[in-house]
């Protein structure tokens, strides 16, 4: 649904004064109010935090290479045609410029063919004036026209076709200059002011792929040099414009939110514009009529409204809109999905730049229709977007992730804007390589030594900020103090489409390997002493993971079956350390560097690592969880480790707990592998740490033959899981980037579909039963506590009225069997005996 804008559109970004998509729309900006860092919604600004509008103008206050807005509601098409472009533009302050230019970028396209991309980090010709005065039009020549003086300059291009090519001409103050050789595909595609600090360069450059590095096209974008201009009066004009009005954003950007147990929480983000006292509202249709269903202050800090509404009716989709101001931005809030017999989850994680705005993986989920999104962490990188990464001081740094964040929204809004989703902030959402967040602590530091001593290196308010625009939709937590700091917690209970999702923080109170292992000589995570087996130590003193607020949550929620047909655990990174490097290797330093094998190829000496970011440390931690999840069937959803894969965990023997699904990162520059000594990928193994896992379906980096080869080569995609209540099996695919899952012969990574039953998360292999039990009610729950020292063993959700209870070990049971939803229970005591 569109976007509706009213009167603050004009007020805050000067949208275009003729409608619609017809060539020859004219476009001129209006930059009032202010002081502010955004444009408005006829633009983007690389980056955010360079920018203001004040004073009627647009200005670049910070200096560096590449500074520059992008009009999002004009182009240049294609067919032929004339256009006019104008802006006036001045010195900041005083200072004696250096080597950089100011002017206009023409025909700005990126590599994939989306003005998202091309607004990011797009390319075309560039015409203005240098720092010394002089005019161009793509190069500098010698003999160019030249100013004296940049203080206030009218600049005015012009281009109009004569025979094969494109006659331009600029003109800057009272000086003029032409170029006549100006071929027609320079003149396709986006606009763009610029303000340069730095060496010039021949434009248009080539368009090339994506490759490691730098992402996909920039370059130059350092912090430094002297230009500070600013611009007003940006006018367009011309047949060969092109109206994109379809494309304004803004000032709300795009909403996610979060139904469960009646409960309604839904995170507007907003652009941080100057003025948030009027606060927003949430409205919702009922006939032709809009009714107001809460209201929200906006945090000016994150830039967020946050509403929550009790008592909310699910049984039914819900049009509405969030209103701010004169704009309002509408979606639809889906009905609880009971009815279903499948459940479809939609799982995507780590959301780098390389391959924005991940286009074919948002239309392969608009197709599929999930019911739900969850996004496991890295929803942002540092390096995100160019221009690197800031932080301080405090008000650029909460810039600097703002604009990182919202591409987040910008590839997926349209889809969370309907469907119900999860955000689970991570490492690299926090400016993280590695975290190990020890309930939230003060890091010694920056660097991998600041994150070796554990806590956050970031100051806690701006953790904050992230976990509000992120996670603040999320269901409440069952104990919602905060940890250290004053770092708010998020982990708690989902309860959509009859299935039961625990969403836990596995990186907020897991333990700081380094202290705790001084013999290993940790460095990032990783061991620097050669003669150092953490299987030798699989119970470290201290060590946590999930820590034990989140033990005891999964203690009462594996309990918890109202409402619930079968579970999932969903979390940042699996439980286990699925990779192997080279034998040489003392850290994944290496990974970048690595080569991309063919297909059959092997390596000749890879080894499986010790790497205490993954949730395969510390063992113990990582067991207690497991046992947790296996008792009550509970499939394991994570992400974070860059390698697609499917697995079953082990605890006490191979096939003991549950099954788990590492999805594909959306976007890989980090691409982990497994190629295991035995030279077989799969079936039985123990990781680095000793852990047991058994193997399933792998998706290297290999040469796919998917170009561009540096992105497709690293497995990019996503992951699909499939629960179906009815029969009580899971399906779990994993799905390259490349793929379009509307065609018939759609093929998933090699070795996907995964299918399995909802017992095999721990049960169906156990070597003993208690045999047949039976109930009067339909899916009723069944608790089985050993009578040795009164633990649950096992509690889950039958499908009929009769099922067959499994356990790993001799002796007599309590099994309770009852109606999570009603009042109806039995209780009998059965004797484990060997099944045959």
């Amino acid at each position: 649904m569109p976007i509706r804008r009213r009167s603050i559109v004009k007020s805050l970004a000067g949208l275009p004064l003729a409608a619609g998509a017809a060539a020859g729309a004219e476009f001129r900006s209006s930059f009032d109010g202010g002081p502010r860092p955004w444009p408005g919604p006829a633009y983007w600004s690389n980056p955010l935090q360079d920018w203001r509008v004040a004073g009627g103008r647009l200005e670049c206050v910070a200096a560096g290479g590449d500074r520059n807005v992008y009009l999002l509601t004009r182009e240049l098409a294609p067919a032929a045609g004339s256009f006019e472009m104008s802006v006036r533009a001045g010195k900041l302050d005083s200072a004696v410029l250096e080597e950089g230019w100011v002017g206009f970028r023409v025909g700005v396209r990126g590599y994939f063919q989306d003005y998202r991309d091309s607004a990011l980090r797009g390319l075309g010709l560039e015409c203005g004036v240098t720092a010394d005065g002089r005019l161009f039009i793509g190069d500098v020549t010698p003999d160019a026209p030249r100013l004296t003086s940049l203080d206030d300059v009218a600049l005015r291009l012009e281009a109009r076709p004569q025979g094969a090519t494109y006659l331009m001409t600029l003109h800057a103050g009272g000086a003029r200059m032409t170029r006549a050789d100006v071929p027609p595909a320079w003149l396709e595609g986006g606009l763009a002011l610029v303000c340069h600090s730095g060496p010039m360069r021949s434009s248009p450059p080539a368009i090339a792929a994506p490759t490691e590095g730098n992402g996909g096209l920039k370059w130059g974008t350092a912090r430094g040099g002297s230009l500070r201009f600013w611009f007003r009066d940006w006018a367009v004009s011309g047949s060969k414009v092109v109206a994109r009005d379809e494309r304004a954003w803004g000032p709300i950007l795009f909403t996610q939110y979060t139904v469960t147990r009646g409960v309604l929480k839904m995170t507007a983000q907003l652009a941080p514009v100057e003025d948030f006292a009027s606060g927003a509202l949430l409205q919702v249709r009922r006939g032709a009529t809009w009714e107001t269903a809460a209201r929200a202050a906006v945090d000016p800090d994150s830039c967020t409204a946050r509403f929550r509404v009790e008592s909310w009716d699910a049984r039914r989709d819900m049009p509405y809109r969030v209103v701010f101001g004169d704009a309002s931005y509408e979606g639809v809030i889906a009905h609880d999905p009971v009815e279903k017999t499948k459940i479809v989850i939609g799982a995507l994680t780590c959301q780098n730049d390389h391959g924005f705005p991940h286009a074919p993986i948002a239309r392969n989920l608009a197709h599929i229709k999930p019911d739900i999104l969850f996004f496991t962490g890295d929803q942002i990188y540092e390096r995100s977007g160019e221009y690197g990464i800031q932080r301080a001081p405090a008000v650029a740094a909460r810039l600097d992730y703002l604009r990182k964040w919202f591409l987040f929204g910008w590839a997926w809004g349209e889809l969370t804007r309907r469907i119900p989703c999860v955000c689970l902030p991570d490492d690299h959402d926090v400016y993280h390589g590695n975290i190990w967040g020890a309930a939230g602590r003060k890091a010694e530091g920056q660097g991998p030594a600041g994150q070796d001593s554990g806590g956050y290196t970031m100051p806690a308010e701006w953790v904050n900020l992230v976990q509000r625009t992120q996670s603040s939709h999320l269901p409440d937590p069952p104990d919602p103090a905060p940890v250290d700091q004053n770092i708010a917690v998020h982990y708690g209970h989902l309860l959509w489409g009859g299935i039961s999702f625990a969403l836990l923080e596995d990186r907020k109170w897991k333990s700081a390997p380094a202290s705790l292992l001084p013999e290993a000589k940790i460095f990032n995570g990783w061991p620097q002493n050669p003669h150092w087996r953490a299987a030798d130590h699989p119970d470290v003193p201290g060590a946590q993971l999930l820590g034990e607020r989140q033990e005891r949550f999964l203690e009462e929620w594996s309990r918890d079956w109202k409402g619930a047909k079968m579970k999932a655990a969903v979390s940042a990174t699996i439980f286990c350390n699925l990779a192997t490097l080279p034998a040489s290797a003392m850290s994944d330093a290496v990974v970048p560097k690595l080569a991309v094998l063919a297909p059959g190829e092997y390596p000749p000496d890879d080894k499986t690592v010790m790497d205490h970011d993954s949730n395969g440390w510390p063992q113990a931690g990582r067991n207690r969880a497991l046992l947790l999840l296996s008792r009550c069937l509970a499939l394991h959803i994570a992400g974070d480790q860059h390698l697609p894969s499917t697995l079953q965990y082990g605890i006490a023997e191979f096939g003991d707990a549950s099954w788990a699904i590492c999805t594909p990162a959306i976007s890989n520059i980090f691409p982990r592998r497994w190629y295991p000594p035995s030279r077989n990928q799969f079936g039985n193994h123990l990781d680095g740490f000793g852990n047991r896992i058994t193997v399933r379906a792998v998706a290297n980096p290999l040469r796919y033959g998917v170009t561009p080869a540096a992105l497709n080569n690293r497995a990019p995609g996503f992951g699909v899981v499939t629960m179906d209540k009815a029969a009580r099996t899971i399906e779990l695919v994993n799905w390259p980037r490349w793929a379009d899952v509307s065609r018939a012969d759609a093929k998933p990574f090699p070795g996907w579909p995964v299918r399995i039953a909802q017992a095999d998360n721990g049960m169906s292999a156990a070597p003993f039963t208690l045999g047949a039990v039976s109930a009067k009610v339909e899916d009723a729950a069944v608790e089985v506590r050993s009578r040795k020292d009164g633990a649950v063993v096992r509690c889950w959700r039958m499908a009929g009225k009769s099922c067959e209870p499994l356990v790993w070990s001799e002796g007599e049971y309590d099994v309770r069997v009852y109606d999570p939803d009603g009042a109806w229970s039995a209780q009998v005591v059965r004797r484990a005996v060997k099944r045959s």
